[in-house]
């Protein structure tokens, strides 16, 4: 595909300014005028999405230059955006923020500048008028390898305001291409981490993507954003698509043999279970597996001759009582871990493998128990496997996000998943027999070994 496919980054001076409801409408705005939209999302957020791929239709995809490496980003971004005629990026938190104490490393800067990519500033107009002249002219000017080719101002109070807003910006010479009023009817719901999933919202959610692109399209130029957006020339550095199939990997009659025989791996999917980035399932399949969704809410059996089991990231606690419930899979789960089948299970997957969630009981898989907690637990962690286990060999080097509101007792095994390094080096996690259980969020594309090594021990497990 073409490396200079049309392309914008929606950032912010800060969270709750309005990012999702702009990137996420303006994605909707641009699939209604017939193009075909690539939707992605800075950092390693789950939710977001979701949503973006309720506007697009399309599957929406990461950019993590922490969990990836910086010479990810852009081959992951072409690899989204095959066959597309724009992309929209919404970025995390600021638009200089980025992982701590890492300077830019993984900032929504950091990713506009690996993909040449201008920059529309969404501002929270509320509660200012001249002073976001001052504001837009700070972040403009900050970086000046960091094109911000427009803003958008969002919770406009009036068209006395908005009059006020546009007279200020002119100073800044950052050109306005949307002003949005206040609208209710597009806040999306919330909890204790965030957005409430699409898979949890269903109707609504679609409800509130509609309202998203009916205010963008009434209140932003879309004309002037698209054309902004035709200004990216190519993806820097000469990249090429990120492909789930290995390079240095050549079949041999021995493979095509193996590939008749693909062991069926099952994802864990549903409501409870929706935290997944699209490069495991790709890179699952790529590595020879048959991939299978099962949702642990509705299905009482593993589908028909499940070898392997991955179990991602999501709310089981809120759903405790419905896991809990459906006896016959956590049964069916602890059978297929005491048989020492392959099961990787992250955060979410790792409470759905303990002895119980809150007093209800789980799968019983690990001799662990899990309880809600006041704490949030947040951030990026530098890991390095202690052992050998169904992912990875002792000494692999991976890095990963943890983002959760729970405990576990004791927090790893007698053989950990993973030792986590930086000022407080701990382990953490668990690997017993087949069974590999933590709460890091990894992006398997950093080390695509990962899968092979999964679905190669499905085979021979």
């Amino acid at each position: 595909m073409s490396a200079s496919v049309p392309r914008l980054v929606i950032a912010a001076p800060s969270s709750g300014s309005g990012k999702t409801t702009v990137a996420t409408g303006l994605m909707a705005a641009f699939a209604a005028r017939g193009l075909a939209v690539s939707p992605h999302k800075v950092g390693p957020d789950y939710i977001d999405p979701g949503y973006h791929a309720l506007a697009t239709g399309r599957v929406g995809r990461n950019l993590d230059a922490y969990l990836c490496g910086p010479e990810l980003v852009g081959p992951l971004f072409l690899h989204g955006a095959q066959g597309c005629d724009i992309a929209v990026v919404e970025g995390v938190m600021g638009l200089y923020d980025g992982a701590a104490g890492e300077g830019e490393l993984a900032s929504t800067a950091h990713v506009a500048k690996l993909l040449r990519a201008p920059v529309v500033l969404v501002v929270d107009a509320s509660s200012q008028s001249r002073s976001v002249a001052a504001l837009v002219h700070g972040f403009a000017s900050w970086d000046p390898e960091v094109r911000v080719g427009g803003v958008i101002l969002n919770k406009v109070a009036s068209d006395r305001h908005e009059e006020l807003l546009r007279e200020a910006l002119e100073q800044a010479g950052v050109p306005v291409l949307g002003a949005l009023r206040r609208a209710a009817q597009v806040s999306t719901p919330s909890r204790h981490l965030g957005l409430v999933p699409v898979a949890e919202r269903q109707g609504a959610a679609v409800e509130a993507v509609a309202a998203m692109a009916a205010q963008v399209v009434d209140g932003c130029d879309l004309g002037a954003l698209e054309g902004l957006a035709r200004t990216a020339g190519a993806v820097p550095g000469g990249s090429a698509p990120w492909t789930p199939a290995s390079p240095a990997h050549h079949p041999t009659r021995s493979d095509e043999a193996d590939q008749q025989r693909a062991p069926v791996v099952a994802v864990a999917g549903g409501p409870a279970f929706t935290f997944s980035y699209a490069e495991h399932t790709e890179l699952l399949t790529a590595a020879g597996a048959d991939v299978v969704t099962f949702d642990p809410l509705r299905d009482e059996e593993l589908p028909e001759g499940t070898a392997g089991l991955v179990i991602g990231g999501g709310f089981p606690e809120v759903y405790a009582s419905e896991l809990s419930a459906n006896e016959p899979l956590r049964k069916a789960v602890a059978e297929l871990a005491g048989s020492g089948a392959p099961v990787a299970a992250e955060c979410a997957g790792l409470l759905y493998l303990c002895r119980e969630l809150d007093g209800l009981p789980m799968c019983g898989v690990l001799d662990a128990g899990a309880r809600m907690t006041e704490r949030l637990t947040l951030g990026y962690r530098d890991a390095v496997a202690v052992g050998d286990s169904v992912l990875a060999a002792a000494g692999t080097r991976m890095r990963g996000h943890e983002f959760h509101r729970t405990a576990v007792e004791p927090g790893s095994g007698a053989e950990p998943a993973w030792g986590v390094r930086g000022p407080r080096p701990r382990v953490e996690g668990f690997v017993e027999r087949g069974v590999h259980a933590s709460y890091l969020h990894t992006h398997w594309a950093s080390e695509p070994g990962v899968a092979r090594r999964f679905v190669e021990r499905c085979r021979t497990s």
